[in-house]
This record gives C-alpha cells, sequence and structure tokens, in this order.
C-alpha cells in the first residue's frame, strides 16, 4: 500500500492525475487497519497492544481481539461490554475452550479474571451469547459449578440444554429442583436423555408427566427407572402414542408389563414385543393371540389399505401435483388429521417419521416452528399445527412476529431442530 502511494505521488503529473487528499487519507487508513486486523489475529502479540485494540473503532479489529487466546483477561473483561453480538459471541466460545483448561496452579489474579468473564458472558442479554458457552462448557468438569448451575436454569431452551444433558457438574439434588421447577419446555426432555438417569431424577421426571421427557427417558437405555415408576407410566400410556415404541423398546419391562402394553400398543408394536427373548411359553402365546386379535380390529387383511398406507398415498399425490402447499396442510391440520401432517412434514423436511412425530409432541413451540420453517411453509401454517395438532395454547404457543414473520432467527430454528437430531 505504502509503496503504491509513493509511485502514485512520484509519477510526473503529466503521467498520471495527482492524487487527491481524499485517496490518499482513504490508502493509509486502509493500510492502518490492515495491520491493526493482522495484529489483532496474531498470537502472541504483546498483551498491551492487544489491550489497545479491544477498543478499536473497528468491528472486524474488535472480533479477532475476542478469539485471540493471547487476549489479556483485562481486555476480555472489556469486550464483555462491547456492542457488536458477534464480538461477544467470539469471545464466549474462546472463554468456554480457554478457562476448564487452565492450569490449576494458575496465577490466582489470572484465574480469577478468566472466571470473571465467564460469568459476565453467562448473564450476557443475548441468548446466543449463553449458548456459545453453555455449548462449549457442557461436558467439563473444570469450571464453576455454580456458573453450570445458572446456565441450566436459563429460561431459553438453547442455553439451558447442553449442560442439562452433558454437564457432570449437576448433581441429582440440582436436577430433582430444576425438574420442580420446570420452566422451560425441552428442559426436561434433556435431562431425561442423560447418559446416565439415576432412579430418584427418573422418579422426578415422571412425577412431571412432562410427556416429551417421559418418551425421552423411556428411549433411553441408562435411565434407571424403578419397576413402581415404570408402572405408572404405563397406566396412562394408552392414550399418549409417543410413549407406545419407546416403552415397547424397554429391556426391562416385567412380564406382567409386557402383557398390560399388549392392551393398547399397535400390532406392529405387538410383533415386536413377541420377538423379544426373556419370555415364557404363556406370555408368548398371549401376545400371539393379541397380534391376531389386533390385526383383525384394525382390518389389516389381504386386499385391505391402512391408514398409513392411506395417508402416504395422499401426501404422493398432492406433492405429484404441486399441491403439498400451506393450504393443504392448513387444513389437515384444522381438521386435527395428524397422521396426515406428520406424513407431509416428514416428506417436505426430509425429516424421518419417528422424529417428526417425536417434534409434534414435545409440547415445544419453537421446535415445530422450526421443522414448519426447515418444510418451506409459512408461519401461519405453524400456528394452526400448533393449535390443531399439538393442541398448545396459551404461553406455550408460539405466534408469528408482526402477525406474518417466523419469531426466531434461522440459527435458532437450526439449533431446536439439532436438539432432535437434525442436521441444518
Amino acid at each position: 500500500m505504502i509503496g503504491w502511494l509513493k509511485r502514485r505521488i512520484s509519477q510526473p503529473e503529466s503521467e498520471a492525475k495527482k492524487l487527491s487528499y481524499a485517496e490518499a487519507r482513504h490508502a493509509l487508513e486502509t493500510h492502518a487497519r490492515t495491520i491493526r486486523e493482522h495484529l489483532a489475529g496474531q498470537e502472541g502479540v504483546e498483551p498491551e497492544i492487544l489491550y489497545f485494540l479491544a477498543t478499536d473503532q473497528c468491528v472486524v479489529v474488535r472480533r479477532k481481539v475476542a478469539a485471540n487466546p493471547s487476549t489479556p483477561h483485562q481486555a476480555n473483561r472489556i469486550l464483555t461490554s462491547d456492542n457488536d453480538d458477534d464480538v461477544r459471541c467470539e469471545l464466549a466460545r474462546k472463554i468456554g475452550r480457554l478457562v476448564p483448561g487452565l492450569d490449576p496452579n494458575e496465577a490466582s489474579r489470572v484465574r480469577d479474571l478468566a472466571i470473571e468473564v465467564m460469568e459476565r458472558l453467562a448473564r450476557d442479554s443475548l441468548p446466543r451469547v449463553r449458548a456459545i458457552l453453555s455449548e462449549e462448557i457442557r461436558a467439563s468438569a473444570h469450571v464453576p459449578a455454580y456458573i453450570v448451575k445458572q446456565l441450566a436454569q436459563d429460561l431459553e431452551l438453547i442455553v439451558c440444554a447442553p449442560v442439562l444433558e452433558y454437564s457432570p457438574l449437576l448433581s441429582d439434588e440440582d436436577l430433582i429442583e430444576i425438574v420442580a421447577g420446570a420452566r422451560v419446555e425441552g428442559g426436561l426432555a434433556a435431562i431425561a436423555k442423560r447418559g446416565t438417569v439415576s432412579e430418584p431424577v427418573c422418579d422426578a421426571l415422571v412425577a412431571s408427566f412432562d410427556v416429551s421427557a417421559i418418551a425421552a427417558l423411556l428411549a433411553n437405555p441408562n435411565a434407571q427407572i424403578r419397576e413402581d415408576a415404570l408402572d405408572r407410566v404405563i397406566e396412562q400410556a394408552a392414550s399418549i402414542e409417543a410413549w407406545h415404541q419407546p416403552v415397547v423398546m424397554r429391556a426391562d419391562l416385567s412380564l406382567r408389563a409386557v402383557k398390560r402394553i399388549a392392551g393398547f400398543v399397535s400390532s406392529s408394536l405387538l410383533r415386536l414385543l413377541c420377538e423379544r427373548g426373556d419370555l415364557n411359553e404363556e406370555t408368548a402365546g398371549f401376545l400371539s393371540k393379541r397380534v391376531r386379535e389386533r390385526l383383525e380390529a384394525e382390518g389389516v387383511r389381504e386386499g385391505v389399505v391402512s391408514a398409513d398406507d392411506q395417508a402416504r398415498s395422499v401426501i404422493e399425490g398432492a406433492l405429484a401435483s404441486g399441491k403439498l402447499d400451506d393450504e393443504f396442510i392448513s387444513n389437515a391440520a384444522e381438521g386435527g388429521d395428524r397422521r396426515t401432517v406428520s406424513y407431509a412434514l416428514a416428506v417436505l423436511t426430509n425429516i424421518p417419521k419417528p422424529i417428526v412425530d417425536r417434534i409434534l409432541v414435545s409440547q415445544s413451540g419453537k421446535a415445530i416452528t422450526a421443522m414448519v420453517w426447515r418444510a418451506g411453509l409459512s408461519m401461519r401454517v405453524s400456528v394452526k399445527i400448533q393449535s390443531g395438532i399439538a393442541r398448545l395454547s396459551g404461553a406455550k404457543l408460539l405466534l408469528a412476529r408482526e402477525g406474518v414473520h417466523f419469531p426466531l432467527t434461522q440459527d435458532e430454528m437450526n439449533w431446536h431442530l439439532s436438539y432432535f437430531g437434525c442436521k441444518a
């Protein structure tokens, strides 16, 4: 840049237009900014330089300082109040990785400053900042437990879910307290998915009667559900289809529980029960008889098309004719046709139908809205599905922004889908 500037100035006026004041100033400012950006992103730069650059007018410079592991914590503390959201997001990502790796013998002043920065980020007004921090420290045992507990009690699912599902610093007492408070849709399901769920925590989750949490608990092979708690679930399961498959797949079912489940699950799930290797002759015979009775009751005979096949056929026809749109799915939702809505969303989103069904029974307006967005449908359709299919109302119902727009950002909607295993 300087070489170019010198060449322009040294050229005879007859050969080139003389550089104006505005051009010269722009060239010098651009060159200076390039140097500052380079320094801000370099590890090993003198701490004083990075401290100075933490208040640079150029947001790109401040973002690089925020992401730089060499930045002194005094500068990090300044950046926690930066008015640019991406600066604070970069800082949260860095601090979340940095603090767990600090040497326990590190000077107490350095460690205290780093933890102070983490505390400030855990209180940030932007959920995305807190969510990044939560994601980074979710499985660490080397961060302050009180910060993890604060994040676990956050009112945003994207913030609390990572630590609720993974953090080893949350005790059974902490988890039971959070279950009792139950302020965030989807939070209890995150607890139910933990690597190990103890008997007391399972008891608390069952007592909560949270449909999606109990579905996740039943599907978790490491959930230590007591027999009497499982009996209470089975008593209520007949009317809650989301529990049928996971309860059938439980390896710890008693023969008495198997017989009770056989009274309400579909013929396909009955067949899974029949395939269990721990059945005695009497129970196996009982289940075989129930399969025959259920098939007859469902009208599954040669030449008879099942309700699922009929729904699939309707969806395929609508797709082929270009009619699988807002109006089609809104009408199905208004009519309470869960099967049609579920198959339609599976086709439009390329999300497996069992996951679509899990989202529909999750009681999460945000997750349902994210799925509708992925399907390329309007927010109006989301409201119809939330009310007509998921039966959400009041505070649980997520409404449109300004009457028509999705109220979540694309990052937030992708996160809610990723929570159910759907890739962006």
